[in-house]
Formats: structure tokens, sequence, C-alpha cells
């Protein structure tokens, strides 16, 4: 990109500079690009887990399809919080928000084959988690320093290894067909294969917005080739409404104590990543250090939109650390241009016929986008731990926590005679694994004989 014609160095590394509109929206699309795909797909796999999601049959269906509005919608509002903020809240960075995975394994035995009815507890511990999220922004400094890079990188590590097998899943035809002939079929995978391979020609072959946008592009692949084979139904697009408006405490509201403190320690974890995002943004488009202003104003606004995301019926959110890279290849620090990007997404939420289409896409070409993305979080996790310094200490953290969290993972029956609550918060393995590691990383010695 001619960074000339957007403006001087100078001007390029202020967030409230504005370049030219005819700059700044093809900008601000390709942000919508590069987050787009793993911003919807939270809602999916929630909706699925749930019971009322791809090929499911339910009378509920429509639901996800309104959760995959409110996850574009409530993305460009909270993005609205960081960009233009008011008060404390907001960093005034170009910071994009958008719905979090790190909560995913939390969520989808919260709701497991509760059907819509289990959506009410959800929603109410998200706006719980949400408000304590934001008060996480008074004290967020002291907070970052229990967190190194060994908890850290444990916790998403796990998060990943939690998810991947939902991708393989999907990718094999979906929890409906499981134990049916067609689970596993050489059909289901090909379509998933075409996903993958366009994603990772675009993604190490091209530059621009196609290698940007390239799991977007990689799915619209498979779903014309879905398309070819017959596996795409219209029947959602036909159906789906030109305008729906956000509904306030949509699926109720429910207290369920394993799904708040599930919510409320993962805001912790959620926060910290915040905290990373928002010291990438100003090291790579500035190339300068964070203030402790903007940090604090970016938890805030994280609590916020999760908040905010729950009173609507959306799902938690945080900051995007691939929007984070895409500042420092662009070197555009304007927040301006998120803010346009944000304006788009929140069109796109208000229109239900756009979450249809993506609601008609068949679980099998989702499967293959979700193969590469829930990947890509398990490297990250691995990437975060070569930071770590592996002595003896870091090493048995990280051995007994990781035994632990991927043992109950694998074995959730070992848990049965627990009570159902300590059941939801410890059967992914995810918060088992993030106790230990935060509690033995306090309370050993940094040096071991």
């Amino acid at each position: 990109m001619n960074h000339n014609s957007l403006g001087t160095r100078e001007q390029l590394q202020d967030p409230n500079y504005t370049p030219p509109l005819g700059k700044a929206i093809p900008l601000g699309i390709q942000h919508v690009l590069a987050m787009f795909v793993s911003n919807v797909t939270p809602a999916i796999i929630v909706a699925g887990a749930a019971g009322f999601g791809f090929g499911s049959n339910s009378p509920d269906f429509p639901n996800m399809i309104y959760m995959i509005q409110m996850s574009m919608f409530l993305a460009g509002i909270a993005t609205l919080l960081q960009t233009i903020g008011f008060g404390p809240v907001g960093a005034r960075l170009p910071i994009v928000q958008g719905t979090s995975f790190a909560f995913i394994p939390i969520m989808i035995p919260a709701v497991a084959g509760a059907g819509v009815a289990g959506m009410a507890g959800l929603m109410t511990g998200i706006v719980i988690g949400g408000i304590f999220h934001f008060f996480l922004g008074f004290f967020i400094g002291r907070i970052r320093h229990a967190l190194p890079p060994l908890v850290t990188g444990l916790i998403v590590l796990m998060i990943g290894l939690a998810l991947v097998k939902v991708g393989i899943e999907y990718a094999a035809g979906g929890i409906p067909l499981k134990g049916k002939p067609e689970f596993g079929s050489l059909v289901n995978w090909s379509v998933a294969l075409v996903v993958i391979v366009v994603t990772l020609v675009l993604k190490f072959f091209t530059r621009g917005m196609l290698s940007v946008a390239a799991v977007l592009v990689g799915l619209v692949a498979g779903y014309g080739y879905a398309l070819l084979l017959g596996k795409v139904n219209f029947a959602p697009i036909a159906s789906a409404a030109w305008f729906t408006a956000p509904e306030p405490f949509k699926f109720g509201w429910e207290i369920n104590w394993a799904i708040i403190v599930g919510m409320c320690f993962m805001a912790v974890v959620s926060a910290v990543e915040t905290v990373g995002d928002v010291s990438g943004i100003t090291k790579g488009g500035a190339g300068r250090e964070a203030t402790d202003k903007e940090i604090s104003g970016a938890t805030f606004a994280d609590g916020l939109g999760t908040a905010v995301a729950g009173l609507f019926g959306g799902l938690p959110n945080t900051s995007f650390s691939q929007n984070v890279g895409l500042i420092s290849m662009t070197g555009v620090m304007s927040r301006h241009v998120v803010t346009l990007g944000a304006v788009f997404l929140i069109v796109c939420g208000l229109i239900p016929k756009f979450g249809a289409v993506i609601a008609s896409m068949p679980i099998t070409v989702l499967g293959g986008g979700v193969i590469i993305m829930f990947g890509m979080v398990t490297a990250a996790g691995v990437s975060m731990l070569s930071d770590v310094t592996w002595n003896r200490r870091n090493m048995v953290i990280f051995a007994i926590s990781l035994s632990v969290g991927l043992g109950l993972q694998l074995a959730p029956d070992a848990l049965q005679h627990l009570p159902k609550m300590a059941q939801v918060l410890m059967t992914s393995g995810l918060l088992p694994a993030a106790v230990i590691s935060i509690v033995l990383n306090l309370l050993l010695p940094q040096e071991l004989d």
C-alpha cells in the first residue's frame, strides 16, 4: 500500500487522524474481513451445542440466525466503545472487538442439550461476567503480573485443545450425523478440504485483501462447492426478514452460579489478552508503549461490550488479535478507519437476511474454516509459551496443569460424583488448568533445587 496517498508518517501514527474517505472505507472493510468468520463462529457453535444449530431440524433454528446477527451488531457496538468511547471507557485506539473464542469451552458444557431454555442462564452469566470485567479496569495493572506468558500461554493452548475436536466433528458432518453412515463420508471431508486448500493458497500466495480475508474466501469457495453437490438449503434465507431490531432479554434472565463463576474467571484472562493487544497496537502502529489510561479504557470497554452483548442475546466480546497484526501490516493507526468498519458490522447485524445466508452454509463448510481457526488458537498458545524460560520450576507447573486440564477434558466421567456446578466448571479442563498454573506460579519459589 502506498502510504504517501494516505498521509504523512506522523499522520499515519496518529489514532486521531482520518485518511481520505476513499481510502479509509476499504481499510475499514479490510478490518471486518479479517475478523468476520471468527466473530460469527462462536454463536454457531454454542447454538449447535444447545441443540438448535446446523442439522438439528429444531423449530428454534431462527434463534441461531438471531445470534449470528447479534454477533455482528454487538461487535460493531463494542468496537465503537473502543474507538470513540465516552468518559473513561475506551482506549480511543483502532481496536476491533468481536466474539471471543476463549469462553467457548465454558459455554458448551453450560448449554449442552438444553435448547433455547438453557440460554437464559448463559446470557445472565455473560452480563454479570461483563460487569465484573468492567471493574477489572480499575486495577488491571496489578493483575497482569500474576499472569505471565507461562500461565496465559497455557490457558490459550488449553482453549485451542478444547476446541479442535469441534472442527473435526463439523468437517465430518456435525453432531446430528454422529452414529449414521453419512458421518465422516468422503463427500463431507471433500467440502472441508476445499475450504482448507483455498484458504492456504490465498494466505501464502496472494497479498492485500485476498490474503487478509483468506478464511472468508475459503468458506465462500467451499459454499460454492457444496452448492454444486446440492447440500445448500436456501429455506432460511427465504423466510428471514429484511430488518430486525435487537431484543433486550431475548432469552430471559436466570441465575446459574456455575456459568457466572466461569464467566468471571475467563474475564480475567480476556482482560490480560486485551492488554497485550493494546500494547501490540501502540508498538506496531506508533512505536510506543501503551499508556495506563489506554489500557484501563480498553478494559472498561471490553467489559461493557460483553455486558451489553449478554443483554441482547450476544456472546462475550474481546479485542481481536488478528486485527492488531493488520495495523502493523498497513501502518495505518487511525481509529476512525476501524470506526467505519464497526458501522458496517452494525448495519449487517440489523439485516436478518445476512445472518440467514451464513446459517444456510453447510456445517462441513464451516468445519474446514474452524479446523484452521482453532488450530491457530492452539498455535498462538505455543507461540506465547516460547517466551517462557523452561527451567525445572516452570516445567513442573506446566506439566501438572496440562496433565490435569487435558486429562479431565478427555475423561469427563471422572467428575461424575461432583455437584453439577463443579462438573460444568471443570469438564472442559480449562479452569482447572488455569487455576493450578496461577496458584503454583504464585506459590512456588523462582528457583527449585
